[in-house]
């Protein structure tokens, strides 16, 4: 089967399996069940930071890339599952991103030293990148376009959710356990989903015949590390350290021009482009994945800056903290698929401008916290921005896909996901780096360092609110859309049923 895009060529598609509603719902519900494990994996390791510091003998500026190079790896890694979803069949590419997942937690929880615990976290993050891409273009195959908002209201809790009670589970376990119980408790259920998912999951795209192109994996590397690289030294006092970041800057931004420049040249010539930069062609694609990556700063950005608040300001444990954030979480959990319902009554104008604006809002408010503000109060102001990211997520997301035409799909999704791990680990340095800068700086013209620490606190905050009036002008300009008339539209059930099964 072929589709035709707006430039009016032909791209090969693959053709969806014909399924029952209930295998439909089994194969969401294995792959949202193995996203949700891998994601909160990513911010699992925040809180437990100043443990391994100290348990490793590494200094903070050198712990904190078990984190960065976790974020790194998927920025780099996920370009290239557009390409890897249109080559192997979906269980393929399950098995793969679950046993790369695997791996790397079994390694963590066996690691002796902060070199191989750094290797490990690499590997699981090779097996993150692939499962989210992997289940937007399973949900964009299997789910019609006008129950999308309610499924991606449940796919919301994996996206948000996960990442937000990350610190509350490794607050938790380290307040009883050492730090490698973090990675045996979550081992046994990564391996449950890999044996669930190799019986559960059939083909719901079959495998094409797409070349991988080398040179554009190898631009990825600069064009996002250095981006994100670039932004952790901004923060640093130090002119060296100003130097270093603009060398960076500028390495990720040619990076970025060139591999653009090389995914434009595939996609008008005979090769298969790594990422299909067709899809921002799509206005509503461009507009939603920008309010994305805005709400993923403020996101990523308060989970690493509310726990070093808590920590460093007020001088609760890590259990403590875990606790205080844990509110904020659950309510993300069972806003999304109330969100995502109405979304599909209302459209997503009037959610992501509500959602936008309590975020603006609350870390405003965050930025004016000090020693003495009340811990309720600080429970509140997470709940808040917890109700507004859950306003934002699923509308940016199916607003940002339900344009796309089915040739679009794997690419869309990896596009999206990309940038939002981009975005994210670029808000988290950006924030952490200018806390760490304006602290330094007072306590070096002789400001007590704890009203140092919560200066920087508080500008990181105001710069996150700053960052966050984007997300409420793109959210101005939301609209419901569906496929133009011109693109391939997915096949009808009856269309279906005369197609192989590929199992």
């Amino acid at each position: 089967m072929t589709a035709t895009d707006r430039d009016g060529s032909a791209t090969a598609t693959t053709e969806p399996t014909v399924r029952s509603g209930a295998s439909d719902t089994r194969v969401i519900m294995t792959l949202l069940v193995a996203t949700f494990v891998v994601i909160l994996n990513e911010t699992i390791m925040g809180v437990a930071l100043p443990h391994l510091m100290s348990d490793l003998g590494v200094a903070a500026s050198t712990v904190q890339w078990l984190s960065t190079a976790f974020l790194l790896t998927m920025g780099v890694v996920i370009p290239t599952t557009g390409f890897l979803l249109q080559r192997l069949p979906t269980r393929t590419v399950f098995l793969l991103a679950m046993s790369l997942f695997s791996t790397g937690t079994l390694v963590a929880a066996l690691a002796n030293g902060f070199w191989m615990l750094l290797v490990a976290r690499v590997v699981q993050a090779s097996g993150t990148a692939i499962m989210l891409p992997l289940l937007i273009t399973t949900i964009l195959t299997l789910v019609p376009i006008e129950r999308r908002g309610v499924v991606m209201g449940n796919v919301s809790i994996a996206i948000s959710v996960a990442p937000a009670i990350g610190p509350t589970v490794s607050g938790v376990i380290l307040q009883y356990l050492s730090w490698r119980f973090m990675f045996v408790i979550v081992l046994p259920i990564a391996l449950a989903a890999l044996v669930l998912g190799s019986r559960q999951l059939g083909t719901v795209n079959a495998a094409g015949h797409q070349r991988l192109d080398v040179i554009s994996v190898l631009l990825s590397v600069p064009a996002f590390g250095g981006l994100v690289y670039g932004l952790s030294r901004l923060g640093e006092a130090a002119t060296d350290g100003y130097r270093t970041a603009l060398v960076f800057l500028a390495i990720g931004v040619v990076g970025l021009v060139a591999f653009g420049w090389r995914q434009q040249r595939l996609a008008h010539g005979s090769g298969d482009p790594l990422l299909d930069l067709r899809a921002f062609r799509y206005p509503m694609f461009s507009v939603s994945l920008t309010m994305l990556c805005i709400a993923m700063v403020a996101l990523f950005g308060v989970l690493i800056l509310l726990p070093i608040y808590l920590q460093t300001v007020r001088g609760f444990d890590s259990l403590q903290t875990g606790l205080l954030l844990l509110p904020g979480g659950l309510l993300m959990g069972l806003m999304g698929p109330v969100v995502g319902r109405l979304f599909d009554r209302y459209g997503p104008k009037g959610l992501s401008t509500f959602g936008s604006v309590l975020l603006v809002v609350t870390l405003w408010r965050l930025s004016t916290v000090d020693p003495a503000t009340p811990a309720w109060l600080l429970v509140a102001y997470h709940l808040v921005l917890s109700l507004g990211l859950a306003c934002l997520f699923t509308p940016a997301f199916t607003t940002a896909l339900n344009p796309l035409p089915p040739s679009l799909y794997s690419h869309g999704s990896a596009i999206l996901s990309t940038l939002q791990q981009v975005a994210g680990a670029a808000g988290t340095a950006l924030l952490v780096g200018i806390y760490a800068g304006r602290a330094a700086t007072l306590a070096g013209s002789g400001t007590p360092a704890l009203l140092a620490s919560g200066e920087g606190l508080q500008r990181a905050f105001a710069v996150a609110a700053v960052v966050g009036v984007g997300a409420v002008i793109c959210a101005l300009f939301l609209t419901s859309t569906a496929p133009e008339s011109g693109a391939a539209e997915p096949e009808s059930g009856a269309e279906l049923e005369v197609q192989a099964e590929l199992r």
